[in-house]
């Protein structure tokens, strides 16, 4: 069964895309203003934009409340690294609150998960 669920992918793409402009920004700008002030003026314009898409783009693959571009997954996939990495609290198990079981495949999972660990189908 294919589930859809938020994904980070084309945010976290955008982010290493906008670093590799920002560096083309750097270059255009050191290497136009031996020529043109005009030409320098364009790098610098295209830098600023870089930089502001960048951050953008790390800060949605990166937030808890983010644009998701939707990924589909199917039932045997890992759940997103990315969501395990940048909010572990969501994904390590408590043993101070209770457990519970999925209703969809049966796994035990935490109280507080939004959604299973194993199939990652939304809880009830």
């Amino acid at each position: 069964m294919k589930h859809i669920k938020p994904g980070r992918g084309p945010s976290m793409m955008g982010g290493v895309t906008g670093i590799f402009m920002i560096c083309i920004g750097i270059v255009w700008t050191i290497a136009a203003s031996k020529a043109s002030p005009f030409f320098a003026l364009f790098g610098l314009f295209w830098t600023g934009i870089a930089i502001v898409s960048t951050i953008y783009q790390f800060k949605n693959a990166t937030g808890k409340h983010r644009y998701s571009a939707f990924d589909i997954t199917d039932d045997a996939e890992e759940p997103d690294p990315l969501n395990q990495r940048f909010h572990p609290e969501k994904h390590t198990a408590s043993h101070e609150g209770g457990s519970a079981f999925c209703p969809y495949c049966g796994a035990q999972v935490d109280e507080a998960y939004q959604f299973c660990n194993k199939c990652g189908r939304e809880l009830p």
